[in-house]
């Protein structure tokens, strides 16, 4: 329910960021978090519980469109993806820190509603430090107040680049004036550089959930009882580990960003996950054919385990949150960062939902394969249809889609006009 709840978030979180600007879209989405935990470490029955869920997610949904946004348009170029990263370090560390509150709490009265009723410290710290927090200066410029979005850029850029930025933001500002049109969500699919964009977008959303990592970091355990281990103490200390490389990898992930690029990180993380993937597969079916004690193919597994994350976690966890905060024009921005959320959040709940029946129907070994596959596909996909971004500024993105679109020069660009 936490998933269905994300799914309807993000798809509402698109347009609440368009409309109310990115500030009070977080705001709102710590509020209703905070709600949910109250409920869920209250709830009297399975039913309020399962609402608390609900709640939670719906928060999380609005989130997880909100902060890559407001990041990104209050970063400069050159240190964007770096800081866009940073919000995915925020919820690996925070997945790190969920796993050491829960051991702290299992030998607690009331454990689970310790657990669950502490979610709603963090939205209680940030709806408190957001409030002395400025509106992005970019929706600022273009839907509400010139003068505030000024203010808010000279404590960003020195003088001459301040100039430079008000320049292009003038720009992009007249170039959405001159399409009067309100944008709508069927224009996202009529306008080729927006589905281009859009499909960049969500396909890599997608691509980030069926390569199996949220598999890896909800089923860990279970993941390691399978290989063999089969004391709950050591499976959950190994599934802190993972966590633990999780939360690293993308410290990591944030310094190459930025040097190595968007779309290299991508593809050399999809090739370790496709290696990482062989395998955990190589070493489950090996596994299942003998005595069933631990031996060196459970150790196969577990090493296998580290390496996915290892090379997962620097470039497919962040790469997807970064392109997406950045590939899309202002009008655009909030409504496709929430479609493609959405995306994640579907595909998220399909692969949480099918990962156990799967390695019960095929066996496990046949199930990382199954992901091994999927990870040559999106190897593929990054290759022909993602576009490097690194140091672009969002007007040179839309010039790339344009081109991509209709061509170099061609004149057909009925979505903006080229900049000279």
């Amino acid at each position: 329910m936490a998933l269905v709840g994300a799914m309807i978030g993000a798809a509402a979180g698109g347009w609440i960021n368009d409309y109310f600007g990115r500030k009070k879209a977080t705001l709102s989405a710590d509020v209703v978090f905070l709600l949910g935990s109250v409920v869920m470490a209250a709830a009297p029955d399975p039913y309020i519980l399962i609402l608390g869920r609900l709640l939670v997610g719906l928060g999380v949904g609005v989130a997880s469109v909100t902060a890559p946004v407001y990041i990104a348009e209050a970063s400069p170029s050159e240190i964007r993806g770096g800081l866009v990263s940073t919000n995915v370090l925020m919820i690996t560390g925070g997945q790190f820190l969920s796993y050491l509150v829960n051991l702290a709490f299992t030998e607690i009265p009331g454990t689970w509603r310790w657990m669950l009723g502490v979610a709603g410290v963090p939205a209680a710290i940030q709806f408190v430090l957001m409030l002395f927090l400025p509106e992005s200066p970019r929706w600022l410029y273009m839907k509400k107040d010139k003068s505030e979005a000024a203010t808010v850029l000279a404590k960003i850029y020195d003088p001459y680049r301040l100039e430079e930025e008000i320049d292009q933001l003038a720009t992009a500002l007249e170039e959405e004036r001159l399409r009067k049109q309100a944008v709508s969500y069927l224009d996202v699919f009529r306008k080729k550089e927006i589905r281009l964009a859009f499909f960049a977008g969500a396909g890599l959303q997608a691509f980030q959930q069926f390569t199996g990592i949220n598999t890896v970091m909800y089923y860990s355990p279970t993941i390691v009882q399978m290989a063999g281990f089969k004391s709950n103490q050591l499976a959950l200390l190994l599934s802190l580990i993972v966590a633990l490389m999780n939360a690293m990898g993308t410290v990591v992930g944030i310094y190459l960003i930025d040097h190595f690029g968007r779309k290299k990180l991508a593809l050399t993380s999809l090739s370790g996950v496709i290696v990482s993937l062989i395998l955990l597969a190589v070493a489950f079916i090996l596994q299942s054919s003998t005595s069933g004690n631990v031996g060196a193919y459970g150790w196969i597994a577990v090493i296998g385990l580290a390496l996915y994350i290892a090379f997962f976690a620097p470039g497919m966890g962040p790469v997807p949150w970064t392109v997406n905060s950045e590939i899309y024009p202002e009008s655009y921005r909030g409504m496709c960062g929430g479609m493609s959320a959405t995306v994640n959040w579907i595909s998220n709940l399909i692969v949480a939902q099918s990962f156990l029946s799967l390695a019960e129907a095929v066996g496990t070994g046949v199930t990382f394969l199954i992901l091994a596959g999927i990870a040559v596909m999106a190897f593929v996909f990054v290759t022909v249809f993602v576009p490097e971004t690194k140091g672009l500024s969002f007007e040179e993105m839309e010039k790339i889609w344009k081109e991509k679109a209709w061509g170099n020069g061609s004149g057909k660009e009925p979505l903006l006009e080229s900049r000279s």
